[in-house]
């Protein structure tokens, strides 16, 4: 039987609930989000003439947990027009609507006998075959099933997500001790290609995958730094973006996460796994102790390992809790040589063998870190995973780590890492022993394309299941590879298409990335079908590079500056009008230049997590590379014959001058970025293999080159509407002098410069006009120094 999730039951609407019901809602779900029903009225309530029996009232908690979900930040749902798929109710008035339910996830308080009562009235209205899940994070899955029917054990099991569950990628799937096949093997497919989540298989052990490990290695790291007498700061720094977790490191994401909820966890696992004799030996923290008994539970009460303050003066003070004195102390800079060495060493391997060598108590930190961790890991295979790569795929997906464990001992090397586990009194598994005195070198090796990782049960290694849906770049560029620079590459993708990938410094756009782009398309047009544009990168592409751009304006070498310009609007155009199809992929970080190449493609396939903008107004400029062009051009298309005072045009305007960056794929839909043939994924990993599909339909649909446009322009009408609104800003204070000029200067663009009257014009002659603003812009000292300052600072300056 093929399912298909058509509307969703989640059963209590708190953080979690409320998180869930809107990522659902946002891939298109009906959901029916149910909380309980108060006990009291507010005082809002009783003013309003409102009793207990008023369904408001009965139905408050839920509508008002989503009401503060959606005003959140960042938020829950791609777009909140989605939160129209999502209708509240309580468990007293609404509970036998789950027979309209295709899945019921209950996401209600962390304790059994509750969970078990919930259960055993959801067992009494669900239809047969409807899917019953529990997002607890530690309940044995086995105990909440106890005393239900047949059919409900059989589609019953955990469905953990992980917060934000828009965000965090893991999916944890715990199967109960009657869970069908068929109800796994479905949350696995459906997970990954309707959620936008890796789904892992954890066994019904404490804490799970993602918890079992990573709360261990955090109560770990917070134990050594008190140990070794690190400061909080310093450990940040050395747990942070070094080693490829969130910048926030360590005390930062216990703050985030909330310090009571880390404190319990480490307490239930400790309870929970009494042969667990490396949980059981993580000390108890005074530390902890302290925060927990005064509520300073971190960003959620305002005060944790960190807080800040405003003055009299409104300045923004910032504190540290000191972890010897238990006091609160100014904030001071992680200062530690060891990282900033780090940062130069190059490759991760390289930068992990400078930590790793590092002297004194920083360098003792990682040594006993990775020691520890590397131990732990070993010992839980096959306790909570039959295999080692769900470690590895839960910690990178639940906590946000770039390499799980075992990618990071691969990088450390086998033999080193077990070396440096006994240098610090602890123990590997006897399985790793076998695996190095078997000649094995590694946990994971690629060959064909595919990543293999060593299965202790069978000695061999093996492919990781369910590969075939996805395309990675890592794995196809050593062999694939038909041509690089230093800031591009080219692979091919089998089929007849080839993939351009951007290499450079956070995928800025400079000369590398444009030879690049030039060559693909060379290629594709002489020998392939098509083209795809896309990385695997964090970001898509930073846009243009700044620093280029500095240098010539400061030196005023506008001969250089304008041909740079225009071998960017040519190569957008060539992206345009090229002889194949050319499928643009982009995803994360997507600003300015990586905003005008995606415009330019014949097919958009979008990752759903993609902020999306034109920003360069924030650095004194207009878009230069086709942008200003495009946004006009597609406002045009919009409007009817003659019709002079059209809003397409002022929204197109507004998109740009206020530097808008969509905050997710649909919202760029929205905003005019990404049309109605393109298309959204919520799965980043399969972005690729989509993208090159959508190429291969283009190609055997019979591909034609396009041929080029006229636009059609307002002239100076259209013009002087926005002069008066740019000076209505500036007079209201929503504006300086300079914001004033640029947007001026953008409508300039827009409405087709010196026209009497609406004209049909090439878009040669708008990114003309385009190219000649820009060039102008840089011309003026206040643009120097907010591209300065966004060099400097990263962030954009008003002036």
């Amino acid at each position: 039987m093929r399912r298909h999730i058509k509307h969703v039951t989640v059963l209590g609407s708190g953080v979690m609930g409320s998180g869930i019901a809107c990522h659902l809602a946002g891939i298109g779900v009906e959901v029916l989000m149910l909380d309980m029903v108060p006990r009291e009225l507010t005082a809002e309530q009783q003013a309003k003439g409102l009793t207990l029996e008023s369904k408001a009232v009965r139905n408050s908690i839920a509508q008002g947990h989503l009401d503060y979900a959606l005003k959140s930040n960042p938020s829950p749902i791609y777009d909140k027009a989605f939160a129209s798929r999502i209708t509240v109710g309580n468990f007293d008035d609404d509970l036998e609507k789950i027979k309209n339910s295709d899945w019921v996830i209950e996401v209600i308080i962390e304790r059994l006998d509750i969970k078990q009562s919930m259960f055993e009235k959801v067992d009494q209205f669900r239809k047969p075959g409807t899917l019953v899940t529990s997002n607890t994070s530690g309940i044995p899955i086995k105990l909440m099933s106890e005393g239900r029917s047949e059919d409900f054990q059989k589609h019953f099991c955990g469905t953990h997500f992980f917060n934000p569950p828009r965000y965090l990628k893991l999916f944890e799937i715990i199967p109960g001790p009657k869970t069908d096949q068929t109800v796994i093997d479905f949350f696995q497919d459906y997970a990954s290609r309707f959620l936008g989540k890796t789904p892992v298989i954890c066994k019904d052990t404490p804490g799970f995958i993602g918890n079992r490990i990573g709360v261990y290695s955090m109560a770990m790291v917070m134990q050594l730094a008190e140990e070794l007498g690190l400061t909080i700061e310093e450990t940040d720094t050395l747990t942070g973006s070094i080693l490829g977790r969130p910048k926030t490191g360590t005390f930062k994401l216990g703050d985030l996460v909330g310090l009571d909820t880390a404190y319990n966890v480490t307490k239930g696992l400790q309870q929970n796994a009494p042969h667990d004799e490396m949980i059981q030996g993580v000390k108890e923290s005074k530390v902890l102790n302290f925060l927990t008994e005064n509520k300073f539970l971190g960003d959620k009460s305002g005060k944790g390992f960190y807080y800040k303050e405003k003055d009299k003066e409104g300045n923004t003070n910032r504190f540290a809790l000191d972890l010897k004195t238990l006091e609160y102390r100014p904030l001071e800079r992680g200062n530690v040589p060891a990282v900033e060495t780090a940062k130069q060493a190059g490759s991760t391997k390289n930068k992990l063998a400078t930590l790793l060598n590092a002297e004194g108590k920083h360098g003792d930190l990682i040594r006993k870190h990775f020691a520890s961790l590397f131990a732990y890991v070993s010992q839980r295979v096959p306790e909570i995973t039959d295999t080692l790569y769900p470690i590895d795929d839960a910690i990178r997906t639940g906590y946000a780590w770039k390499y799980g464990p075992f990618q990071t001992w691969d990088y450390v090397g086998l033999t080193k890492g077990i070396e440096l586990v006994e240098a610090e009194g602890y123990q590997v598994a006897d399985w790793v022993k076998e695996m190095a005195s078997s000649g094995a070198e590694s946990f994971y090796k690629v060959e064909d394309g595919k990543t293999l990782f060593y299965n202790q049960m069978t000695k061999t290694y093996e492919p990781i299941p369910g590969q075939d849906a996805f395309i990675i770049l890592d794995n196809i560029r050593p062999t694939k590879e038909i041509w690089k620079n230093n800031e591009a590459s080219i692979q091919d993708l089998g089929d007849g298409i080839i993939n351009l990938e951007f290499r450079s410094k956070m995928n800025s756009l400079g000369g590398g990335v444009l030879q690049g782009i030039n060559k693909a398309i060379d290629l594709a047009e002489k020998d392939y079908r098509g083209l795809v544009i896309g990385n695997q990168a964090d970001n898509f592409s930073v846009g243009a590079n700044l620093a280029m751009i500095m240098m010539m304006a400061a030196e005023q070498d506008w001969y250089d500056l304008n041909l740079a310009i225009k071998m960017f609007q040519d190569t957008m155009m060539r992206v345009r009008y090229s002889a194949i199809p050319v499928v643009v992929a982009p995803h994360g970080m997507t600003l300015g230049g990586g905003c005008e190449i995606t415009m330019h493609a014949d097919k958009v396939v979008a990752a759903a997590e993609t902020y999306i903008g034109l920003v360069e107004v924030g650095v004194g400029l207009i878009p230069g590379g086709g942008g200003s062009k495009e946004f006009t051009l597609r406002a045009a298309k919009n409007v009817l014959k003659d019709d002079v005072k059209t809003n397409h045009l002022r929204d197109a305007f507004m998109n740009i001058a206020m530097a808008k960056v969509a905050t997710s794929a649909y919202e760029a839909k929205n905003m005019g970025i990404i049309r109605d043939q393109d298309i959204i994924v919520v799965d980043k990993d399969r972005q690729i293999a989509e993208a090159k599909k959508h190429a291969i339909i283009m190609a055997e649909a019979g591909y034609t080159q396009p041929i080029r446009q006229k636009v059609r322009v307002l002239g100076r009408e259209a013009q002087g509407m926005f002069y008066v609104g740019t000076d209505q800003l500036v007079a209201g204070r929503y504006a300086s002098d300079h914001d004033r000029l640029i947007a001026n200067k953008l409508g300039y663009v827009m409405t087709g410069g010196n026209l009497s009257e609406a004209t049909e014009v090439s878009e040669q002659y708008l990114l003309d006009l385009e190219r000649e603003v820009f060039l102008s812009l840089c011309g003026e000292r206040k643009t120097l120094e907010r591209i300065q300052h966004m060099l400097k600072t990263g962030k954009p300056l008003r002036n």
